[in-house]
């Protein structure tokens, strides 16, 4: 499974987002990545995501493949439009 998302933060990618992001992630048994700019990183680790040179305007991809991955999107893009990234 697998969407995308632009980012609405003025400041891009910082440690709030990703905190957020890894934090949910984590609540899942699936694997869970996310795409930018030809990277690929496991969205249940915050230091590879803030890594990331997301700006504002820019899309960036999650895949998500496990049992629990239809649960695992929706939480996602909930916490993601909770926090307006």
């Amino acid at each position: 499974m697998t969407f995308t998302y632009i980012v609405n933060d003025p400041k891009g990618m910082h440690a709030r987002p990703a905190g957020v992001m890894a934090a949910t992630a984590k609540e899942f048994a699936s694997d869970i990545t996310v795409e930018y700019g030809g990277e690929k990183v496991d969205m249940k680790k915050i230091l590879p995501l803030m890594g990331l040179p997301m700006k504002k305007g820019g899309t960036f991809t999650v895949t998500i493949e496990g049992e629990d991955a239809e649960a695992a999107e929706a939480a996602i893009r909930n916490a993601l439009s909770d926090i307006n990234f």
